[in-house]
């Protein structure tokens, strides 16, 4: 069973406590990604010294392997992966719609083949939801249409209409209040549809919210209209979640807005494309001028590698191919998104969240103009 709690706010940001079977965890929060049950490049004790309480997995993923029925076999998800936190799994929409020829869409579900040996499959909204509250996770998302961008008027409405009806399906498929549901929003980059879909999703008894089909290619200050446009519609009590958004500025805005809750695999998998996180903006730790640098990646940073290792020495991990560089850029990434939400929650109670707003993009680096963060 989950329960949302706000304890404090600041304009439409709001901090408060998301309790569910398997513990709780503080929001804002920021979800790690473990797709397949595992966060790549880092053990759990490493996520959990960070300050996480809380990740992402998928149930596309975790149902083609290893597999529902032999997670439920071996007493759950939690035990499996050998996580004691809370565990949220994407129903794996946007995956199965991102495989092309090898999907078909009717109202009844979605026909695909797997990613992986191209067997034939099948999900609809009644068994995402039973495969979720088999493996037992604390949050599963229901199935839903994942409009892509662009995508004309017509499709977007059409696409949103079948999100909501599937959303209902899902809601009577339920069978366990220990698995919470969360509805989703679609309706493309056209206001009235987003405001409709809103709507439509908010007035069914999910557990919460979550807002879909952005950062999906579309322009910045799309998304940013929309989440700014739709996020204080969700039901307040309600945790609001944006889905797959995770650069540190996009979290600071949809935070302005009344977000609740954030995943995206961007911290590890800069990691291990050598890109790190610093409070001054991105650090590309294969450039040469870092050679013979003995600072850490961030003076600020009190993570396991910056306290422990220099820029040169990581420089020179990651071009000699050393498994350990990958493991220490995902150790910092992680602790500097960590450190990012626990920021910004203490900014809300503190009532000073538009202080430590201006102070952030005054030194964070962004690859977009600055009127986006500042407006």
């Amino acid at each position: 069973m989950l329960n949302f709690e706000i304890l404090a706010s600041d304009g439409k940001a709001r901090t408060g406590i998301l309790k569910g079977t398997h513990g709780q965890t503080e929001t804002p929060c920021f979800m790690p990604v473990a797709t397949a049950g595992a966060i790549k490049g880092v053990r759990w004790e490493e996520v959990k010294s960070s300050g996480y309480s809380m990740v992402l997995s998928n149930i596309y993923h975790l149902y083609l392997r290893p597999g529902t029925e032999l997670i439920e076999n071996v007493g759950g998800i939690h035990k499996f992966v050998g996580w004691d936190g809370l565990i949220l799994t994407d129903s794996g929409g946007f995956q199965v719609f991102s495989l092309g020829d090898l999907m078909k869409l009717t109202e009844e579900g979605v026909y695909f083949r797997s990613h992986i040996d191209g067997s034939k499959h099948f999900f609809s909204p009644e068994l995402v939801i039973e495969y979720e509250e088999k493996i037992g996770v604390d949050i599963g998302m229901v199935l839903d249409e994942c409009t892509p961008y662009p995508a004309t008027r017509e499709y977007a409405k059409h696409s949103l209409e079948r999100t909501y009806r599937w959303a209902k399906r899902s809601i009577e498929a339920r069978t366990s209040d220990k698995t919470a549901i969360f509805g989703i929003v679609q309706g493309g980059t056209f206001d009235d549809l987003r405001i409709l879909s809103a709507k439509l999703t908010s007035d069914l008894p999910f557990d919460g919210v979550a807002i879909g089909g952005l950062s999906v290619g579309e322009p910045k200050e799309d998304m940013y209209r929309i989440t700014s446009l739709i996020a204080p519609l969700l039901p307040y009590e309600k945790p609001r979640y944006l889905m797959g958004v995770g650069k540190p500025e996009d979290i600071i805005v949809a935070v302005e807005h009344g977000v609740d809750m954030f995943d995206c695999v961007m911290p590890t998998r800069n990691a291990r494309n050598g890109t790190l996180f610093t409070w001054n903006g991105k650090l590309n730790i294969k450039s040469a001028k870092y050679k013979s640098d003995e600072r850490p990646v961030d003076e600020n940073c009190d993570c396991y590698t910056c306290r422990n290792f220099s820029r040169a020495y990581l420089r020179h991990l990651f071009a000699s191919k050393e498994i350990n560089a990958l493991i220490l850029n995902s150790i910092h990434n992680l602790h500097f998104y960590a450190q990012l939400m626990e920021k910004t929650r203490e900014a809300i109670k503190n009532k000073q969240f538009k202080e430590f707003k201006k102070e952030f993009f005054s030194k964070y680096k962004t690859d977009e103009e600055s009127f986006y963060y500042l407006t």
